[in-house]
C-alpha cells in the first residue's frame, strides 16, 4: 500500500539491497533549468482491453555451482499466458457480466472519490500496456561500472478498466525492472502471471470480484458474493488457487525472488538475461505454508533468516513463523491471545523479539450492514503492541502492551536495550486513521520512537518528528539493530509523495527538536549514505517517465545518470535492487 519507489545502493556493502522506495510526484528535472512541477487536473486515460504479449524463446540461465544453490523447492505451477487472442466469452460469462453490470450501475455505483476509477486512475496511476525488454536511452552522465543487476518496482496495475468500484490497491501487480549491464539499461514492465491475472486474460473480462473496493455495503456484498460463487460453481475459477494480485513488494530470500501481496501466497519471479520478467509460480515452501503471507517479511543480513506472518479473518487471526536461509519454512505460531481480526501489514523484529501492533484497522460487519466498508475503523479500540521472543515455539511468552492513540501501517526498525529488558521501536503513527483507506488524501503520520520496559510493563512515547511522513525505510543491514538514520516520504498529501526527510532517530528524548536532519523536494534531492540512489521519477506535465541514478553522499543528491525510459512508469509500491551474482542464482 505503499507510494514509495526508490532504492539505495551502498558502494561499501557486499549486498547492495533496497533502502529507499518512494513513490514520487516527482518533477523529473534533472538538469538545472527545467520548470518545477505543479499538480493539474487530468483526466483519466482510456485504453483498448487488451495487453501487448510477446512470446520469447525461455533464455539458458547462466550455470552456477550446485553448492550455492538452495534445496529446490516446489512451485505451484500457473499456465503461461498465451499469445492468442481470447476466444469468444462463454454464456455464462455472458450472463455473469450482465449481471455484474447491474450491480455496479444500480447497487452498488462508484459514489465515492475513493472508489471511482476516473479520479484513482487519473494522472500517472492510469495503467500501461506490458512493455518487452527495450534499450533505453542516456540522456544525463553515465551509468556507474560497478551498478550491476536490476531494480524491480512492484505496483498495481489493472489488467482491465474497472467497470465499477476500484480502490488503488486492487489493481494486478505489474513489475518494472531496468536492467543495468556494462553501462547499459534496458526497461522491462510485466504482470505478474498470477492465477486471477491468467484466467482473467482468457476470459477476456473480470472474474474475480476487486476485495478493497467490491464489498461495501450488505446489498453490494451479497450481490457480488453470490455471483462470485456462481462463477466458481460453473468453473470459471478455483478459488483453493488463490485470488491475489502480488502487487505489493518484492522480498529476495531463501535463494528465490518474491512478488509478493498479502492476500495470497508469494509468486516467484526471475529476471532474464535480456532483462525480460518471467513469473514462475505460486510458492507454498513445499506446502508448509497455508493462504497467505505478509509483504513485509523482515530479512536479518547476518543470519539470511526471513521474518513473516499471515492474517485473516478466521482465528487464529495471526500467525508466524520464519524462513531458514535454505528456503526451509518453520511450523506456524499460532497467536490466539489476538482476539479480533485486525489490519495487520507489517511488523518489526529485533534480535531477540518480534513486534506486531493490534491498531484500530480491523473488520468491521456493522459498517458492512449500514453499507460501509467490510475494513475500517473503531474508535473505541485501545491500540497495542505484541511482544513475542523471535524464536518461539508457541504464544506462551507473548505479552500485549496497551498504547492508546498507536496505529501504525509500516514499521521503521526495532532494536533491544537495557540487555534486552527494553524494546525501541520506530513507527510512523497514523493520526487520522479513519481516513486510511477512504481518504488518504486526509492521512497524517507522525513519525514516533515507542520504548516498552518488558520488566515493569511500562510504555513512552517519544516524537521523532511532526511532519506528513511515512513510508520509512534504512539500511537493510541494519534491520533488527540499532540505526541512526531514517529515510521517509513527505506526503502532500498522500498518496503522492513530493520529496524525502533524513531523520536522525538517536537524537535524545529529552531533546524535543524535530529529528529531520536534512530535507529535500524532488527535483532538489536528498541526503544519502555513501552509496547510490535510484527512481523511477516522472514528470505529470511533460508525461514522461526517467529513471535517475544519484549519488547518495552528495548534499544535493548530485545525478550521476539519467534514463529516459521508453515508456510511463506509474506509480507504485516497493521496490528493490538485486545485484548481478543474485540474478544469475535465480
Amino acid at each position: 500500500m505503499d507510494a514509495f519507489s526508490s532504492t539505495f545502493l551502498s558502494t561499501l556493502s557486499q549486498h547492495p539491497k533496497s533502502l529507499l522506495s518512494p513513490n514520487n510526484n516527482y518533477s523529473s528535472n534533472y538538469t538545472s533549468s527545467s520548470p518545477t512541477l505543479k499538480i493539474c487536473n487530468v483526466r483519466i486515460e482510456e485504453r483498448p482491453q487488451t495487453t501487448t504479449t510477446t512470446t520469447r524463446t525461455k533464455p539458458q540461465e547462466n550455470p552456477t555451482p550446485s553448492s550455492q544453490k538452495p534445496t529446490p523447492k516446489r512451485e505451484l505451477p500457473i499456465k503461461p499466458t498465451p499469445s492468442r487472442k481470447p476466444l469468444e466469452p462463454s454464456l455464462p460469462s455472458v450472463i455473469f457480466n450482465a449481471f455484474d453490470d447491474f450491480v455496479n450501475t444500480f447497487i452498488d455505483p462508484p459514489l465515492r472519490s475513493s472508489v471511482d476509477p476516473r479520479y484513482v486512475l487519473s494522472s500517472n496511476f492510469a495503467p500501461v500496456d506490458e512493455l518487452p525488454p527495450t534499450e533505453c536511452e542516456v540522456v544525463k552522465g553515465s551509468l556507474p561500472s560497478c551498478l550491476n543487476g536490476a531494480y524491480i518496482r512492484n505496483g498495481p496495475n489493472p489488467q482491465y478498466l474497472p467497470r465499477g468500484p476500484y480502490h488503488l490497491f486492487d489493481g494486478d501487480g505489474m513489475l518494472h525492472s531496468i536492467r543495468i549491464s556494462q553501462g547499459k539499461a534496458t526497461l522491462c514492465s510485466r504482470y505478474v502471471k498470477t492465477y486471477k491475472y491468467t484466467i482473467e486474460r482468457e476470459a477476456g473480462s473480470p472474474i474475480i470480484p476487486n476485495v478493497f473496493s467490491g464489498f461495501n455495503g450488505l446489498s453490494a456484498s451479497v450481490a457480488r458474493g453470490a455471483i462470485t460463487a456462481a462463477r466458481a460453481i460453473v468453473g470459471q475459477f478455483n478459488p483453493t488457487n488463490g485470488i491475489g494480485l502480488a502487487n505489493t513488494s518484492l522480498a529476495l530470500f531463501g535463494g528465490k525472488l518474491f512478488a509478493l501481496g498479502e492476500s495470497d501466497l508469494p509468486y516467484t519471479v526471475k529476471i532474464a538475461p535480456d532483462g525480460d520478467i518471467i513469473t514462475l509460480g505460486r510458492h507454498d515452501f513445499d506446502g508448509k505454508l497455508f493462504m497467505s503471507m505478509t509483504a513485509h517479511p523482515k530479512i536479518d543480513s547476518e543470519t539470511n533468516e526471513a521474518f513473516a506472518f499471515r492474517y485473516g479473518p478466521m482465528p487464529p487471526f495471526l500467525s508466524y513463523f520464519r524462513v531458514e536461509p535454505n528456503g526451509t519454512k518453520t511450523p506456524d505460531v499460532p497467536v490466539f491471545s489476538m482476539t479480533r481480526p485486525s489490519f495487520l501489514h507489517d511488523f518489526a523484529i529485533t534480535k531477540k523479539y518480534a513486534i506486531f501492533s493490534d491498531i484500530q484497522i480491523g473488520m468491521n460487519p456493522i459498517e458492512l450492514i449500514t453499507g460501509g466498508s467490510p475494513v475500517g475503523a473503531d474508535s473505541g479500540k485501545i491500540p497495542r503492541l505484541g511482544v513475542i521472543p523471535r524464536y518461539a515455539k508457541d504464544e506462551s511468552e507473548m505479552k500485549w502492551f496497551d498504547v492508546p492513540g498507536f496505529n501504525i501501517i509500516h514499521a521503521i526498525n526495532a532494536w533491544d536495550e537495557d540487555g534486552g529488558d527494553t524494546i525501541v521501536l520506530v513507527a510512523p503513527n497514523i493520526l487520522s486513521v479513519e481516513h486510511t483507506l477512504e481518504r488518504m488524501d486526509m492521512v497524517h503520520a507522525c513519525v514516533e520512537k515507542v520504548k516498552i520496559d518488558l520488566k515493569t510493563g511500562m510504555v513512552s512515547r517519544h516524537p521523532v518528528s511532526t511532519r506528513n511522513l511515512d513510508f520509512g525505510v534504512i539500511n537493510p543491514a541494519y534491520v533488527g539493530k540499532k540505526n541512526k538514520y531514517v529515510y521517509a516520504a513527505i506526503g502532500d498529501p498522500m498518496p503522492k509523495i513530493t520529496g524525502i526527510a533524513k531523520l536522525d532517530v538517536s537524537v535524545a528524548e529529552v531533546d524535543r527538536r524535530d529529528c529531520i536532519v536534512s530535507c529535500r523536494l524532488f527535483g532538489e534531492g536528498c541526503f544519502g549514505d555513501d552509496g547510490y540512489v535510484v527512481s523511477y521519477v516522472h514528470n505529470e506535465k511533460t508525461g514522461e517517465s526517467n529513471f535517475l541514478v544519484m549519488d547518495a553522499k552528495s548534499p544535493n543528491l548530485d545525478i550521476v545518470a539519467a534514463v529516459k525510459l521508453p515508456q510511463r512508469v506509474p506509480y507504485g509500491f516497493h521496490g528493490l535492487f538485486v545485484r548481478e551474482s543474485d540474478l544469475n542464482k535465480l
